[in-house]
């Protein structure tokens, strides 16, 4: 770390602390030439893979994309904002954690289908529908029977 004051590329370390619930480590440094103090901040850069579109082409990854999206499916439902946000927070982790720099759009959608199932049902038949470009009354009817299925062998057990 380089000395802000005279620029010096050898710093020590005096103290380490975890800062803003563990997201952060603060660091006390001291330059070993000029004996300033300063402090620094340290925090994970987890870098959002790229999406790879359906007709191939590629973008950034875009949380206000993803955030409409699940607004939109779960518009007028009785959801809580906080639970929305902690479906967001999911998603982005669960992007993360592949380790992969590029993911398809698939695998947003699908995993978009599988938090909206948990938050609200109407909302992800909604999402699904438009997702899955629903044609007619009986690919919704189809979906419908799936959920009731699902949640019917889940009961049972």
């Amino acid at each position: 770390m380089f000395c802000p004051f005279c620029n010096a590329d050898d710093t020590k370390v005096i103290d380490s602390r975890l800062v803003a619930d563990g997201g952060q480590v603060r660091r006390r440094r001291e330059c070993v030439h000029c004996s300033e103090r300063f402090t620094t901040y340290e925090l994970a850069e987890l870098v959002m893979p790229r999406v790879i579109k359906t007709d191939g082409s590629r973008e950034s990854f875009n949380e206000h994309k993803l955030r409409a999206g699940l607004q939109r499916a779960l518009e007028k439902r009785p959801v809580p904002m906080e639970k929305i946000e902690v479906s967001l927070s999911q998603i982005k982790h669960f992007l993360q954690v592949t380790g992969e720099r590029e993911v398809s759009s698939r695998i947003i959608g699908e995993e978009v289908m599988r938090q909206l199932r948990e938050l609200d049902e109407v909302a992800y038949v909604r999402f699904a529908s438009v997702y899955r470009s629903f044609q007619d009354l009986s690919e919704f009817q189809d979906e419908l029977n799936r959920l009731t299925s699902k949640k019917s062998d889940a009961t049972d057990k």
